[in-house]
């Protein structure tokens, strides 16, 4: 069996890998190595939790050497802020023996804060794409010691709408540098940027095989309607207790805050929320509280679906089922990591069936459907945003006015046109001033 003493570590961050409990490395992280460790350009492809970060982690900073600069040496841009802070956490786990300085920057937070932290000095600098841009712009985050630059979850950082900071800070970078790659899918749009920015990249990927969906059970619900997924999710919850650890996910904001209400009814204190609208401080303690076990479950959007390292996911619930097909896969792969098994359960309704058959077409696995519970409401009551839309005639001409003799005649008189000629009111007529016989009264008056 192959283990990461294979990679001759150096022995501060061996040690390191052995007290996180790692022994034995993952296809991608076997792939990569040796790879990176070439310097030349890396293009990654490889679902979720397969262990990408570790894969450019460690022939990273195998090869760190000490250096006198306070300008980052390896920058790594990430999709989301939970992310940076996660990656954070593991390079600072593996380089507690050795001399690194690190730091995670991203929006939410005070910036002044984060350039401050910057001017004292980083090796390595995580951030997400537009609060390392405005560093960048601001000239507090430089690049004339970068080295090395990883972007990953690149197809996800497109989907977020980064492209724009990602391209801008491509061109302010040296050229002279490695850079590294990693996406669960390969666009048209990774391609462009890795022929654009990228010296004949070298590819490191993974056959479907590779990837955790064989440890993944895969279920699904034919249901309706929201409220009786409502009903059905309920249910679920109360007579499993195996759902002891549970990801909850929605395609939006207020549909999550929709299922909070009600689950918050009948588990009070046991799920919390992730999303958008939720303050930074918030949603990293939410992820804390989950990671303890202090909560049952999170109840989110798709911002939790990528990149992140949550341990012992026992199920996901897909509330509703995603609008990318490739999305339904980042998430059920939230369980079934490191060797363990999970339960995907989707709750799937008639307008929803071919994204789901999309789905399964793209991981060449069908979803197995169960039986509706029969003590399970089955609603017969659309919410608003369920219900179809009626297309509203637009109205091409406007309608003819009708009216009296007295509208005709104002309309009549209305389309007179102004030319610029004389007022209706007549000037007043004025005779023209003898201003020699005015001088001369004025002086007659004088003498008297």
């Amino acid at each position: 069996m192959n283990t990461f003493e294979q990679f001759n570590l150096p022995k501060s961050l061996q040690k390191a890998v052995d007290e996180m409990g790692l022994t034995t490395p993952t296809p991608i992280q076997e792939k990569s190595f040796s790879v990176i460790m070439s310097g030349r350009d890396v293009m990654g492809i490889a679902q979720t939790g397969t262990g990408k970060t570790l894969a450019y982690l460690l022939p990273l900073l195998k090869q760190w050497k000490f250096a006198a600069t306070d300008a980052p040496r390896v920058i790594i841009l990430v999709p989301t802020r939970e992310l940076v802070v996660q990656i954070v956490d593991v390079i600072e786990q593996l380089t507690q023996y050795m001399s690194v300085r690190t730091l995670g920057v991203y929006g939410g937070v005070n910036i002044n804060t984060q350039k401050k932290a910057v001017y004292e000095g980083v090796d390595i600098l995580v951030g997400t794409p537009g609060r390392t841009m405005d560093l960048a712009l601001d000239n507090v985050v430089r690049f004339d010691s970068l080295q090395k630059l990883v972007i990953d979850e690149f197809d996800e950082i497109l989907n977020l709408g980064f492209r724009f900071q990602v391209t801008s800070l491509l061109s302010m970078m040296r050229t002279k540098k490695q850079n590294i790659l990693f996406s669960a899918t390969m666009t048209d749009e990774v391609d462009e940027m890795l022929e654009d920015f990228f010296e004949l990249p070298e590819e490191v990927s993974l056959a479907p095989s590779g990837t955790p969906l064989e440890k993944i059970e895969q279920l699904g619900y034919a249901t309706p309607n929201f409220l009786t997924k409502l009903n059905l999710l309920n249910h679920l919850l109360s007579t499993d207790n195996s759902m002891s650890r549970v990801l909850i996910f929605a395609n939006n904001k207020k549909t999550v805050d929709l299922i909070a209400t009600s689950i918050e009814e009948k588990y009070p204190e046991q799920f919390g929320v992730i999303h958008s609208n939720k303050s930074q401080n918030y949603r990293l303690n939410t992820m804390a509280s989950f990671q303890a076990g202090e909560l049952r479950g999170i109840i989110t959007t798709d911002v939790m679906a990528r990149g992140l390292d949550i341990s012992d996911v026992t199920h996901v619930i897909n509330f509703e089922f995603t609008e990318i097909p490739e999305q339904y896969i980042h998430r059920i792969g939230r369980t079934g990591r490191a060797d363990k098994s999970g339960i995907a359960i989707s709750f799937i309704s008639p307008k929803e069936e071919e994204i789901q058959i999309q789905a399964e077409i793209l991981m060449e696995k069908e979803i197995t459907f169960i039986d509706f519970p029969e003590d399970v409401e089955v609603a017969e009551r659309l919410l608003e945003f369920e219900k179809a839309r009626k297309k509203v005639k637009q109205l091409l001409k406007r309608p003819k006015m009708e009216g009296g003799a007295a509208f005709h005649e104002k309309a009549k008189k209305n389309q007179k046109v102004n030319l610029g000629g004389p007022s209706k009111t007549k000037p007043r007529k004025t005779e023209p001033r003898n201003r020699g016989a005015e001088r001369k009264k004025a002086a007659k008056n004088k003498k008297k």
